[in-house]
């Protein structure tokens, strides 16, 4: 794995604490030890452990990014294990050591051959690992579309989710779908054999319909506020359910514009905070430096805070990144504990990540440091230092 790292002089995020003027040594991919400053100073190193003084940074435990189709240029939809590979790289930039990259619904064969392609990049990966797969349809309501194209909506279909699975490899961690839709029991009993994530979103289910699908397993939710029935006083609808029911989990989009500032002090107050989860939604073209732009293979224009598709204006996706939405949370009421919490130890513990999402010894060497006008300086995957701006 290389040699030792150890990180100094920093403010450690344990993922459940914050303990000032702390070191965190690396060796084997995981964390070794956290200790203070006095031990640091009494500790004997290896020569070949590499000493960096982060000037009292933060040292947090790896972004986690469950939902992001594309950055830089590259996405998923590309369907190209090749523009999946190059996401990974350059995601490190903003402090993702992992994440989960999310597929647009598409006609039958070709989601088959996306789905293929995608799994097919893990292991090959330069920077942040991919977990898995996040299926953001086919089973989802074409009355809240977004930008979901509604030739691509499928019924439920057992045989169809198992050639999913299947070419993907196992590789699928979550699955957006709409709980209101017929034979949606059926579909969430295979996942959860499977041990697929189901979360509601794209939805237009009535409260009931939110209720049965929590008794079938549907405990997580998609980009909260967004594509989704809005809460009413006589019928909560969805988002209704997901504030109402502390068991439920929700994404949420933090960059200001997806869902207004002030709705952020409402989730505080609603719901527990080790239920919410940051997620960028993050588009192909994110970061890139030069148009013209496309997600989801439509031009997409980016105004406003967001991308538009240039044909109609309509709202395409965030130009999100996971450092920004951390420091969009702080600046929404969020401490900053808290604030990496959403976006590090709470999707570990939603997808059931073991020894991510926190900096204890024996967890996975998956950091970033930051400054205080969050800034990434360095980040480590597996113990590996991908990325470094000091």
């Amino acid at each position: 794995m290389g040699n030792a790292i150890c990180l100094c002089n920093g403010t450690v995020m344990t993922g459940f604490a914050s303990m000032e003027q702390c070191a965190v040594l690396i060796e084997d991919g995981q964390v070794a030890d956290v200790f203070s400053k006095k031990r640091f100073e009494q500790k004997h190193f290896s020569p070949s452990t590499r000493i960096i003084d982060v000037n009292g940074a933060c040292i947090a435990p790896g972004f986690i990014d469950t939902h992001i189709h594309g950055f830089g240029g590259y996405g998923t939809d590309d369907a190209s294990t090749e523009a999946v590979i190059e996401m990974s790289e350059l995601l490190t930039k903003c402090g993702v050591t992992s994440f989960n990259p999310t597929l647009y619904p598409s006609e039958p064969e070709e989601m088959l051959r996306a789905v293929k392609n995608v799994a097919a990049a893990m292991g090959r990966e330069n920077g942040a690992r991919i977990m898995g797969l996040h299926l953001e349809g086919p089973f989802l309501s074409p009355d809240k579309l977004g930008v979901q194209r509604p030739e691509t909506l499928r019924p439920v279909d057992i045989d169809y989710m198992e050639k999913l699975w299947e070419a993907a490899g196992g590789h699928v961690v979550n699955m957006t779908v709409a709980p209101e839709i017929k034979h949606m029991r059926e579909l969430a009993l295979f996942c959860i054999k499977k041990g697929i994530i189901l979360q509601a979103g794209h939805t237009d289910a009535k409260y009931d319909n939110m209720v049965e699908g929590m008794q079938a397993g549907i405990l997580h939710s998609t980009h909260l506020f967004n594509a989704m029935s809005r809460m009413d006083h006589r019928n909560p609808n969805a988002v209704g359910a997901i504030l109402i029911h502390p068991e439920m989990s929700c994404e949420i989009i933090a960059d200001g514009f997806h869902v207004h500032p002030d709705l952020f002090k409402l989730l505080l107050r609603d719901k527990p905070i080790d239920k919410i989860v940051l997620i960028t939604d993050g588009l192909k073209p994110t970061e890139q430096a030069e148009g013209p732009f496309f997600a989801n293979g439509e031009e997409v224009v980016f105004h406003d805070g967001l991308f538009h598709r240039a044909i109609d204006d309509v709202i395409a996706g965030s130009g999100l990144t996971m450092i920004r939405g951390v420091e969009n949370l702080v600046t929404f009421g969020f401490s900053l504990e808290d604030a990496v919490r959403t976006a590090s130890s709470n999707p570990a513990n939603v997808m059931r990540y073991k020894n991510k999402g926190s900096i204890i010894p024996g967890s996975d060497a998956d950091i970033v440091v930051f400054d205080r006008d969050f800034k990434v300086l360095a980040v480590t995957v597996g113990g590996e230092l991908k990325y470094e701006n000091f």
